[in-house]
């Protein structure tokens, strides 16, 4: 690369640093191309974005971004999972480390708070945004169903027992 081409580059990745609220660093030594291809295929499917970057690179983008504290992080075959969705990007590479045990979750910053492994590990436990949503619905339709069982109840306590009342006479 000429100094023209980092620059560029340099500029893009701060742009996609600044376009995003999360960042995951991890290290993908003794990854094959296959496996790395199926952890961007998941990242792309979540609407997350998976780069590999020299590191040097890397830490000259991050400086005078949000994220200038992860600049620590960056030593080894570095590799930044970006997303606007921090609890599905941490699902997806607690997950994927799980199935490949090469892949190692260095640690991340979320919102300008740095994570340890163990922090992005627990954020995977968190709900995502659809889950909390359909449950906040399912607490708040509870309710009404059951007002509406109790006001119903009566009705059909009236209608079984005229039924009864009929059934008898014959």
């Amino acid at each position: 690369m000429n100094r023209i081409e980092k620059t560029n580059y340099i500029n893009n990745l701060k742009k996609d640093l600044e376009a995003n609220n999360a960042m995951m660093v991890y290290h993908y030594e003794g990854l094959n191309v296959n496996q790395l291809d199926e952890l961007r295929e998941k990242m792309r499917a979540a609407g997350a974005l998976l780069k590999v970057t020299k590191n040097r690179i890397t830490k000259l983008a991050l400086k005078e971004t949000s994220y200038s504290e992860a600049e620590n992080l960056f030593t080894g075959p570095t590799g930044v999972a970006l997303s606007k969705d921090p609890i599905t990007l941490a699902k997806i590479l607690v997950n994927f480390q799980k199935s490949n045990d090469k892949l190692k979750i260095v640690g991340g910053i979320m919102d300008t708070k740095l994570l340890a492994p163990s922090d992005v590990a627990e954020i995977a436990t968190l709900p995502t945004l659809d889950e909390a949503r359909a449950k906040i619905v399912g607490i708040l339709q509870a309710p009404q169903q059951k007002l509406l069982s109790i006001l119903l109840a009566p009705g059909r306590k009236i209608a079984n027992l005229a039924h009864a009342k009929s059934l008898k006479k014959d």
